[in-house]
């Protein structure tokens, strides 16, 4: 995975909006291969995140989630220069994690 996360949070009326985009494959196990074969499952499982160092939000995930997610979501009382961090792990026990600055 060459580029894990996009993070984008910008303040408005003192809440910020956060847009993440993740980069997984997000196999469900059930498709195959061009042998036949079944490709094995591979999918985020957990989403956590975290506002000047405090877990905000948490969000559990199954193979019902599409390659390349997309999430969005609200921190209330979140200003610009807050940091907005955001980490996941998958059924593998991959971890990746990123952190962004309101704007």
């Amino acid at each position: 995975m060459a580029d894990p996360m996009r993070i984008r949070a910008q303040a408005a009326g003192g809440n910020a909006t956060v847009r993440v985009l993740m980069a997984h494959e997000m196999e469900t196990g059930q498709r195959k291969d061009a042998a036949g074969k079944l490709v094995a499952a591979w999918h985020i499982t957990e989403v956590t995140a975290t506002h000047n160092g405090k877990t905000v939000m948490t969000a559990e995930w199954g193979t019902g989630v599409a390659k390349n997610p997309f999430m969005q979501f609200t921190i209330k009382g979140a200003k610009a220069g807050d940091k907005v961090g955001i980490m996941w792990i998958d059924n593998k026990g991959d971890t990746r994690s990123d952190e962004a600055s309101v704007t």
